[in-house]
């Protein structure tokens, strides 16, 4: 599975904080999404949901 960020990150920083085993920032200040282990679902969704732009979705 993969976390997905899209365009409307606003760089709060809130997904990589929260879930840094699904995300960081990147070198551009943008989150990046990334490869994750299916037990860490649960924390990715909860960074998901988070998201004050809705700008991350997970890709299986």
């Amino acid at each position: 599975m993969k976390a997905v960020v899209n365009e409307q990150c606003i760089s709060c920083g809130l997904c990589a904080a929260s879930c840094p085993a699904a995300f960081v920032m990147g070198d551009d200040g943008m989150a990046q999404g990334l490869e994750f282990a299916p037990d860490m679902e649960a924390f990715v969704r909860e960074a998901m949901e988070s998201c004050p732009v809705n700008a991350i979705s997970i890709e299986e």
